[in-house]
């Protein structure tokens, strides 16, 4: 059967009588009676029953034309890609994504997508609570967690890059007060504490939960100190100073690993529950220039850049 046959017998189907089918064939009558005798003919199966008022398919037809209906909508949705792939992707891009993450490492990259592709528009905002995607028109976030409380079905989430939070200090700090040397030492040194709105998991903001490199076993320490605040780069600052320990994400403090200006402490734990994530609200057919940005940051974050940045952990010996 050819495409036209697939088409003859919809149409028949679809509007009930030949000469209906004709015209939304842009054929004559006898034309269109002619084909069909001609591809029953060919099948050895009679497909419509035909009577003065009406044209029904039979048993054989309607399976025909079933087959038929499925087989056209592959062609025109794969004209469709043919043609979207043969267009320069256009149109505007909504995106939402935490305030570090989104002006050190999402800002860039955008701006190399949009070089890319210059008929595409793109508008990120940057916020420390992840937006209602849907009803403030988002088109999905590049966010450094799993969103829970989604339904299945109703959202997509898709990983772009693996990253850990690490436990660092200055060296004027590791100099002046020692290394810990395990992790339950941690509660007799200054911990500089995040307090950031969303804490993931419902964790307390005091109780770090760290993953053994050797064990693999999860540890949990109580911590305190007496600086703390809400921002996450106030906290960098504080440590960059000497104020104390902190926890942080590797993407966030690999340049001043990579300088010195901060150094690893008990390298042989990280928090593990900080991986980048793409979410979205589920859409059937997102369009072309929405799948190209996805592809492009999955490409962009996989090697995770921030990680040639990362120096080896520096070993600063105390002060005599």
């Amino acid at each position: 059967m050819e495409r036209s046959d697939l088409e003859l017998v919809v149409a028949i189907r679809e509007h009930g009588s030949l000469a209906a089918a004709g015209r939304s064939l842009d054929a004559a009558p006898p034309v269109i009676t002619k084909r069909l005798a001609a591809l029953e003919a060919r099948l050895g199966q009679r497909l419509f029953q035909r009577t003065t008022r009406r044209v029904s398919p039979t048993a054989e037809g309607e399976t025909i034309c079933e087959r038929a209906a499925a087989l056209l909508q592959g062609f025109r949705a794969l004209e469709a890609e043919l043609q979207e792939r043969k267009a320069e992707p256009t149109g505007l891009i909504r995106l939402a994504a935490t305030f570090g993450f989104g002006r050190l490492w999402l800002g860039p990259a955008l701006a190399t997508f949009q070089a890319r592709y210059p008929r595409v528009e793109i508008q990120l905002q940057l916020t420390e609570q992840l937006p209602d995607l849907v009803s403030e028109g988002f088109d999905g976030a590049i966010w450094l967690w799993q969103v829970a409380g989604r339904q299945a079905g109703q959202w997509v989430s898709r990983p772009l890059a693996r990253n850990q939070r690490v436990l660092v200090a200055a060296p004027g700090y590791i100099r002046q007060h020692g290394m810990p040397p395990a992790l339950e030492a941690l509660q007799t040194h200054a911990c500089l504490i995040v307090r950031e709105n969303g804490n993931a998991y419902g964790q307390r903001f005091d109780t770090w939960t760290l993953k053994n490199a050797a064990t693999r076993a999860t540890e949990r320490v109580r911590v305190s100190g007496p600086l703390s605040s809400n921002s996450g780069e106030l906290v960098r600052d504080w440590c960059l100073t000497g104020r104390g320990i902190m926890l942080r994400s590797l993407w966030d403090i690999a340049p001043e690993l990579a300088s010195g200006r901060l150094v690893r402490v008990l390298p042989g734990y990280a928090m593990l529950e900080g991986d980048i994530h793409w979410v979205a609200p589920f859409r059937t057919d997102p369009p072309r220039r929405l799948r190209l940005l996805i592809d492009f940051l999955v490409a962009h974050f996989q090697d995770r850049p921030w990680k040639t940045k990362q120096a080896s952990v520096l070993q600063v010996a105390p002060q005599d």
